[in-house]
């Protein structure tokens, strides 16, 4: 078969030729359609999409989704993807909880008897989030987790190569639940890493890794994440002012120096 793409691809036979000609010409059809058809065509399958969408949702991914649920609050509401949950845990979702797209969660029944996901009231969960619990990731209320959002208790192999050539598990004292207080937004793509603390009102900026407690109302970006400011504007134009002179410029050891001189 290969010989004879290459064969009609390169050879100068009129039958390879005419192939040429017949293939070109399929990949250059269009129809000339009048604008206001295009726009009917596509109100039609926009509709239609929207129709199948309702009906997966409703019927499928949400009461799916329900099903894993030790208990749920009301408005809850996914789309139309049903999450990937492996392993036996208990998820314990607030009310008006809203997941956007598709996430996983991961439970390691080794380190408990019910490791456990709660997301308190009216919290977001965006697309492609994973959660890894070996015991608790616990989320507040009115939290912000943005795509692709990595959250973790549990390392997945001890830090020993000899002990993961063994296949052995991560050590029970490498496991340390999670906690994400209230108002915390995480943006995408951030990492948790097990034990942290995120505190209150709190801001982990796209990429950062945090390895470390976040105190509350302070924004952390970086890896490790590390305070580049706060939530409230006027402790950050505190702090700026913190690290001037009392003059208010920035402390210049050339002038120091010459000043000495």
């Amino acid at each position: 078969m290969i010989r004879f793409y290459r064969w009609a691809a390169l050879s100068d036979h009129w039958v390879a030729s005419a192939l040429r000609r017949i293939r070109s010409a399929f990949l250059e059809f269009s129809l000339p359609i009048p604008h206001v058809v295009c726009k009917l065509v596509l109100a039609i399958f926009l509709g239609c999409r929207a129709l199948f969408k309702f009906f997966v949702r409703v019927f499928v991914c949400e009461p799916g989704f329900k099903a894993y649920c030790s208990s749920y609050g009301e408005g809850l509401r996914t789309t139309t993807h049903l999450p990937w949950i492996r392993g036996k845990g208990r998820i314990v979702v607030g009310e008006n909880v809203r997941i956007f797209g598709k996430i996983s969660i991961a439970f390691a029944v080794r380190y408990s008897e019910a490791p456990t996901l709660e997301i308190g009231d009216r919290s977001s969960i965006g697309h492609n989030v994973h959660f890894g619990i070996g015991k608790r990731i616990t989320i507040g209320k009115d939290c912000l987790i943005a795509n692709e959002v990595i959250i973790f208790d549990a390392p997945g192999h001890p830090a020993s190569a000899s002990l993961r050539r063994e296949g052995a598990a991560a050590p029970t004292e490498a496991v340390k639940p999670i906690t994400l207080c209230d108002n915390v937004w995480i943006g995408q793509r951030g990492i948790i890493y097990p034990g942290v603390t995120i505190g209150e009102g709190a801001v982990v900026s796209a990429g950062s890794v945090v390895m470390s407690d976040v105190t509350p109302h302070t924004i952390v970006a970086g890896n490790p994440a590390r305070r580049i400011s706060y939530t409230d504007l006027s402790k950050s134009l505190a702090s700026t002012k913190a690290a001037l002179t009392p003059e208010g410029k920035p402390t210049s050891t050339v002038s120091s120096e010459r000043d000495k001189s």
